[in-house]
């Protein structure tokens, strides 16, 4: 092939070569038999294979201009083969085309990916290295689970960092900053892949950062001292802290051990918006800001780009001014991306998909623990089959800060913070999910229902089984002079560390079974009918294991049933104008 020929090949649009078959719906990569080499991105073949560089390959003519053309519409070669359809025995209907999988792609974080990993050619292959190329990957220095499973809750930390420094991030001020953890959102997907809750956690959050094990640029591992009482944003960039540290803060903030970490830059915001050509938001008045240059009309608008970046970092003609309102344009922004990229506009678009994933791998930094496209794929393959009405976006709940006169920063709502990480921590979706529920899940919550003992007739051995040293003798005292059940005693420790709390009683103990659950906060899937044990006195019992759920005494171990009151929330499939 000439020189004019490498270059026609080259240029050819990597989704001109994604063909729908129509036997699967799936997409597949299909090249044309004059093309020497795959024309997606990834290393080339050597000259030798082709029959050595700008001429045809022994034993063949170049064909004609008219010919590739031709033959370029109709590929032929490295086709991914389709098995033919066995034909249906009698009496039996033909079997309808599986439909396409691509309702499972996931939202901006990594699913869009899931699409381009048809590597049933060397095309295929090719690009599938390309895209890890694309990925950059740090550490996550054990802050993290080691990776997500099918079979539990995922728990993903992403974050927007304003670092300066990069292709398309500068030109916004404080060029050479380390930058900070600008937005940061937990997303907690549920066990069920049901309902999801994004939780934002305000940038001027005051908290405590712990000490952080941290592997340098150069391998040599540190740990960077914590700081007391300083701003959440604190926890990225600033004295060499990296995603690992901002991990570990969040975890201590909610109780949540997080699978995976994700940092997107300014350029992220401008990639990703533009792949999808364009993100449609909506506004309740004018907008003018001139420190974030977004200059908008009341109603609705496509953005994309700078305009688009702009849009999430306004604050100062929003709502109050400050970074709470920021959080919520932002939210907005998101719940719009996403709901773009499960359209039909998007995911039978293959020039939008590759635009996708090669915005996504270069803007994208992960946790080396993921920093592979099949593991990303698995990751979106599994966060794809959430349905968007059941995705809330919330603001973690604060107050102004109590030691400031002029307020500037602000702390945890005590109450409802923890209210709504409980919530997050025991799976309970922050909106109204219709399940169909089992016959075996009705029964249990049935224990909870009936006739309920007086706190003086109880009488219930306790175990401890929570690893918390003399968490049965607190909960013994707690019972007897706060509650009333004076029929208790404490049998010391459990055979061995228990992950649940549990409570097992006979059938005609289980009037006394509801009432102690009434008291503890018990759930219903603690109370395991059963038979009871003689106590010291000769008498029956239940037999009371506080297990790793247990978090003290008079604190209840079921979830909230509801979220908290005045909430900052917005529901992902809803569109919200900004004021």
């Amino acid at each position: 092939m000439d020189a004019q020929g490498r270059g026609r090949a080259e240029n050819i649009d990597p989704a001109d070569q994604w063909v729908l078959n129509p036997d699967t719906g799936d997409y597949e990569l299909r090249l044309s038999p004059s093309a020497g080499q795959s024309s997606v991105p990834g290393p080339r073949r050597s000259a030798s294979r082709q029959g050595g560089r700008g001429r045809p390959a022994p034993g063949r003519e170049r064909p004609r201009r008219d010919e590739r053309d031709e033959q370029r519409e109709v590929p032929v070669q490295r086709r991914r083969r389709v098995k033919e359809p066995e034909p249906a025995p009698a009496g039996r209907r033909k079997q309808k085309p599986r439909k396409s999988k691509g309702k499972k792609v996931l939202i901006w974080t990594g699913g869009t990916l899931a699409f381009l990993l048809v590597a049933g050619c060397t095309g295929g292959y090719l690009y599938y290295q390309h895209l890890n190329d694309n990925i950059t990957s740090i550490n996550d220095d054990g802050a993290g689970t080691g990776g997500f499973s099918k079979d539990r809750a995922i728990n993903i930390l992403v974050m927007g960092t304003d670092k300066r420094s990069g292709d398309g991030n500068k030109g916004y001020g404080d060029e050479g900053s380390a930058g900070h953890a600008d937005t940061t959102i937990l997303l907690h997907v549920s066990k069920d892949r049901t309902n999801a809750t994004a939780l934002s956690i305000p940038r001027d959050m005051i908290t405590d950062i712990p000490d952080c094990p941290t592997t340098m640029d150069d391998g040599t591992k540190k740990t960077i001292p914590g700081s007391q009482n300083v701003r959440f944003n604190e926890s990225l960039g600033q004295f060499d802290r990296t995603p690992s540290c901002t991990m570990r803060t969040v975890t201590k903030i909610t109780g949540i051990k997080l699978d995976h970490f994700m940092v997107a830059d300014f350029n992220a915001v401008k990639t990703l918006s533009s792949a999808v050509g364009g993100v449609e938001v909506c506004l309740a008045k004018d907008i003018d800001d001139p420190k974030s240059h977004l200059k908008l009309g009341k109603g609705k608008h496509t953005i994309e780009g700078e305009e688009a970046l702009a849009f999430v970092r306004t604050r100062h003609s929003v709502g109050t001014g400050g970074d709470l309102s920021r959080i919520e344009l932002q939210q907005q922004f998101l719940s719009a991306l996403m709901r773009k990229l499960k359209s039909n506009d998007t995911l039978t678009n293959p020039k939008k998909m590759i635009d996708l994933a090669e915005a996504g791998t270069k803007a994208l930094t992960v946790d080396s623990t993921i920093a592979d496209i099949m593991k990303l794929r698995d990751l979106g393959m599994e966060l794809g089959k959430l349905d968007m009405k059941n995705l809330s976006f919330a603001t973690l709940p604060v107050i102004d800060n109590p030691n400031e006169k002029v307020h500037t920063t602000v702390v945890p709502d005590p109450a409802k913070s923890e209210q709504l990480f409980a919530m997050m921590r025991a799976d309970e979706s922050l909106t109204e999910v219709k399940k169909k529920e089992k016959k075996e899940k009705a029964a249990v919550a049935a224990r909870l229902k009936g006739p309920k003992a007086d706190a003086s007739e109880v009488r219930v051995d306790i175990y401890n089984g929570s690893g918390k040293t003399g968490a049965a003798q607190t909960t013994l005292t707690w019972l007897q002079n706060n509650e009333g059940v004076l029929k208790s005693s404490q049998l010391g420790n459990a055979p061995s560390d228990i992950k649940k709390t549990t409570l097992e009683y006979a059938p005609d103990q289980a009037d006394q079974a509801r009432r102690l659950a009434d008291i503890m906060g018990l759930p219903a899937a603690a109370l395991k009918p059963g038979k009871s044990e003689k106590n010291a006195q000769g008498l029956p019992a239940m037999k009371l294991t506080l297990g790793g759920d247990f978090k003290g005494a008079g604190v209840p171990i079921s979830a909230p049933a509801k979220a908290p009151e005045g909430i900052q929330k917005v529901e992902a499939d809803k569109t919200v104008c900004a004021k």
